[in-house]
């Protein structure tokens, strides 16, 4: 018998490819503006120091695979991005990680998508706010089945892009990422104390833009596969 006032929420665990185990998230972590033309787009440019925000574990919608699945348009929004990202999950942890060790933490990787009220974003950013309504609202993080790095290798290149409803959006390399992943990894471990169940979002490339109701959203990572994911 629990002795908590409250019912306990559930862990979130995502499917694991080839397993019957799933992956239990602890915290979401988020790079932004990684690619250096996503950067330009936003008005910026140049290596600056990477940032991070978060999302909360709940915000995440497991996407099955091999079949679509679905988000809701969210509420007090009429600009809903889509930010097409590989998703980095951690079998381990710690503070002050090395670069050259960092990808020793590294479980497996996923598909992910960091879905943005952009017009809630820019007007906390005008107004100097946090942007978790941008950002950490629900359904706001579709990610696909995590594919274990003992299967896939460690994936430090290869294409990444987004289609919706059939034209191409995104189209970039994981090579081209201002931060690479075990960058990633070394610095964000500096700021807070990594664990096994973290996922990190690593950042989009250009050409991130808006979807409706009834849009059909295909993203790819080369190794990875895709996923499909409706707004409904």
């Amino acid at each position: 018998m629990s002795n908590y006032a409250v019912e306990v929420p559930s862990i979130v665990g995502l499917p694991i490819v080839g397993s019957d185990q799933l992956f239990p998230v602890r915290r979401v972590y988020c790079v932004g503006r990684n690619y250096a033309e996503h950067a330009k787009e936003m008005g910026f440019t140049g290596r600056e120091d990477p940032f991070f925000f978060c999302k909360p574990a709940d915000a995440l919608v497991a996407i099955p695979a091999g079949k679509p699945g679905q988000i809701r348009y969210p509420s007090k929004t009429a600009n809903l991005h889509y930010e097409m990202e590989l998703v980095v999950a951690l079998g381990s942890g710690g503070v002050n990680i090395p670069v050259e060790q960092a990808n020793d933490c590294v479980f497996g990787y996923a598909l992910g998508l960091d879905m943005t009220r952009r017009d809630l974003q820019n007007e906390c950013k005008k107004q100097g706010r946090p942007w978790e309504i941008g950002k950490g609202f629900d359904e706001s993080g579709p990610i696909g089945p995590i594919h274990p790095r003992a299967l896939t290798g460690t994936l430090s290149q290869g294409s990444i892009t987004l289609s919706v409803n059939g034209t191409q959006k995104q189209t970039s390399d994981l090579s081209q990422m201002i931060w690479n992943i075990p960058e990633s990894i070394a610095y964000l471990s500096g700021l807070f104390e990594l664990k096994a169940g973290d996922l990190i979002f690593s950042g989009t490339p250009e050409g991130v833009g808006a979807v409706v109701k009834g849009d059909k959203m295909i993203g790819h990572v080369a190794g990875l596969g895709e996923f499909e994911v409706h707004v409904v």
